[in-house]
């Protein structure tokens, strides 16, 4: 076997996880995911698929329906993006390998923006790449962007910089000027950007967009920047597995190639899926978003009765990330709290080195109880200790 598969980390989310799995008294905030199910129409759309025999292969590139309906979705939000731009994949986290694996060779420079979802770290060292990480840095429980050592990072021999915006797990977001200050600068050294926009509905400041900042705003078409962007986070739709790349046109065909050589094509059924919740995301993803931020400012008050939490309000995403005075070791706090208090989160060293002794707690849950209930237990086995 490679050595770059040997050195991986095995996810200590799941580590976590997999400690408090069978045990029903756990509240389980671990895992990246709302509770909630998803919509019954699109459910339905599903059923109608299957029954109806769509059960073949289909074009690399996705469905032209669903193609067509990313294109009025994403334009509408963004400004012109064509169909000539798009490729469905089989989720997000599929999208984002398929672009590396579009993008890099083996020994070239990365550059990825840290802490973050551990697979934008480990898909580079999978493809032999070269990783450099630059930490975001915590200022009274708020992260914030290091600009200046971002910059010196990237060099005219960075070949891709990783950018993950609203970030999981901090809830940081770029702003318009960091986003216009590192397109120009990556446009100046050649670097391609792949910006992890998943999350960029989960926006809980104004916008006129009703979306977080993103780089299709500020770009042309040519531009060396590839966006990924999911069906998961803001339609319900977890275990779908179904997203989408926005790409430069001269790319596209040959991403269809990549995607014959790893998954062939989404299926139809879950595609005619994403065209109804694209017909109906006006009516499915502000309920989404409101509920979120309900659920955001319900645990963050929570918390923030907990004397010495380092601790920010996020501006997007669906998660807390907090720090416990006294405990250092994100894993072992992590697994004792399964085992102690029935409350099973993330540890942050999962995200980052930097991020240890941080927490990450996924506040996407349909009873808010839940989550008054876990803040309770946390205050309750820290009071014992």
């Amino acid at each position: 076997m490679r050595q770059d598969i040997l050195k991986l980390e095995a996810s200590k989310i799941r580590e976590v996880a997999n400690a408090g799995l069978g045990r029903p008294d756990v509240l389980a905030f671990w895992f990246g995911e709302s509770d909630e199910v998803t919509p019954e129409a699109i459910r339905q759309a599903a059923i109608d698929s299957l029954q109806q025999g769509e059960t073949f292969y289909a074009h690399n590139l996705g469905l032209p329906e669903l193609r067509t309906a990313i294109a009025a979705y994403m334009s509408d939000r963004h400004g012109p993006v064509g169909m000539e731009r798009l490729a469905v994949t089989s989720g997000g986290v599929n999208g984002l390998m398929l672009a590396m694996q579009a993008l890099i060779d083996p020994g070239d420079q990365v550059v990825v923006l840290t802490p973050v979802w551990p697979n934008l770290t480990a898909q580079p060292q999978i493809l032999g790449a070269a990783l450099r990480t630059v930490a975001l840095e915590p200022m009274a429980g708020r992260w914030t962007l290091p600009m200046d050592k971002l910059l010196s990072a990237i060099t005219p021999q960075t070949r891709l910089l990783m950018l993950n915006s609203p970030n999981n797990p901090t809830g940081w977001t770029l702003s318009r000027e960091e986003q216009l200050t590192l397109l120009t600068h990556c446009r100046q050294t050649g670097t391609w950007i792949l910006a992890d926009e998943v999350y960029e509905n989960l926006y809980y400041l104004p916008s006129d967009k009703a979306c977080a900042p993103s780089f299709l705003d500020i770009s042309s078409p040519d531009d060396r920047l590839v966006v990924a962007h999911s069906f998961s986070k803001s339609f319900l739709m977890t275990g779908w597995r179904l997203g989408w790349l926005v790409m430069p046109p001269g790319m596209t065909e040959h991403m269809g190639k990549l995607i014959e050589f790893n998954t062939s094509c989404s299926s139809v059924f879950v595609q005619r899926a994403g065209v109804v919740a694209l017909a109906q995301a006006d009516q499915v993803t502000p309920r989404v978003v409101a509920h979120l931020k309900t659920c955001r400012d319900t645990l963050v008050g929570e918390l923030q009765q907990v004397a010495g939490v380092e601790l920010a309000r996020p501006d997007g995403g669906m998660y807390a990330f907090f720090k416990l005075p006294g405990h250092t070791d994100a894993l072992q706090t992590a697994k004792r709290l399964v085992a102690e208090a029935g409350l099973g989160l993330a540890p942050g060293s999962a995200f980052a080195p930097e991020a240890e002794g941080w927490l990450r707690w996924c506040f996407a849950s349909q009873d808010l109880s839940r989550l008054t209930t876990g803040a309770q237990r946390l205050r309750d086995w820290l009071a014992k200790l």
